[in-house]
Formats: C-alpha cells, structure tokens, sequence
C-alpha cells in the first residue's frame, strides 16, 4: 500500500509541480488540495537501510524507562540516532512484521522511536525485545540481529508510544 501511494505521489508530483499547487490551486479545489497533500507526504517519506540490534530488560545497562521518560514497550521501542531518525518517529520495519507479540499476535512492523543509546551512532537501530534473553530468539530465528533491515518514517507520535 505504501509503495502504490508513493507512486501516486510520484506522479501527481511529475504532472503538477508542488510550487505550482502552491500558487495556483483555487481555495475549494478539493483535488488539488488532495494532489498537495500527496505531495507533501511523498517529500517526508525515506526510505531507510539500517543495521539492527537488539536489547532486552535484564541486559546490562538497560533500564525500564527510554530516553523520554516513557517505560520501555516490548516490540514496540526502537532505539535511534536522533541525527538519522528524530525521536517521536513512528517507524515502519517489513522484516519485523509477523513476529510474535507479547499477547501472542502477529507484529505489524510497527515501532516507535522513543530511546536513543551510546552505541547507536549512524543508520543502526536497537530493537527492544522484551524481558531476558530468551525474548530475542525469535529475531534470532529470522537472523535479524545485526541485519540491515528496510524501515520508513510513516509519521510521528506525542507523549509516550502507545503500550
């Protein structure tokens, strides 16, 4: 879905540039607002490689709370290098998706960049699994740690990631 929209962005954007959108589109243009719209998001979306690791409650270093003051969401907190993915991102990840959430369904491939961490320096990511060891041997499995992996920004979230 994603990818048929960026193509429609694309296209929109190739057709009517965003400046002309800008200066041109009457006030009640419902398409032409749609077309900016499109545009707009289009121009936010990157898609991003970046090489993964994992940690868990219980590891050295790891406390219960990410660097807003939030607790720590299994499958849900990814650390960041604010300068590469600003904090308060939502972060699309495919190679996550199916993964098996705390409750026992399947993982959507959505995460939220709420924690940063001295090792996270450039296009690399931590992975927040759970509680103790065992909860990364599914990325394990999947031969996600260390991986380069497919992510892109879909928007951005206030105050704590949802739990």
């Amino acid at each position: 879905m994603l990818r048929t929209f960026r193509i429609a962005a694309l296209a929109a954007a190739l057709i009517i540039p965003a400046t002309a959108l800008a200066q041109d589109t009457p006030k009640d243009d419902p398409i032409g607002d749609l077309i900016s719209k499109a545009v707009e998001v289009f121009e936010r979306v990157t898609d991003l490689k970046l090489r993964a690791t994992l940690y868990h409650a219980g590891a050295k270093g790891v406390g219960g709370r990410d660097s807003l003051g939030c607790s720590v969401v299994p499958m849900r907190t990814l650390a960041v290098d604010p300068r590469i993915i600003p904090r308060r991102s939502i972060v699309f990840i495919k190679e996550t998706v199916g993964l098996m959430m705390p409750n026992g369904q399947p993982h959507d491939g959505v995460w939220y960049a709420s924690d940063t961490g001295g090792a996270i320096k450039g296009a690399k990511v931590d992975l927040y699994t759970g509680s103790g060891s065992g909860s990364m041997r599914q990325f394990f499995d999947r031969r996600i740690n260390a991986a380069v992996l497919n992510a892109v920004k879909i928007g951005t979230f206030n105050g704590c990631p949802p739990r």
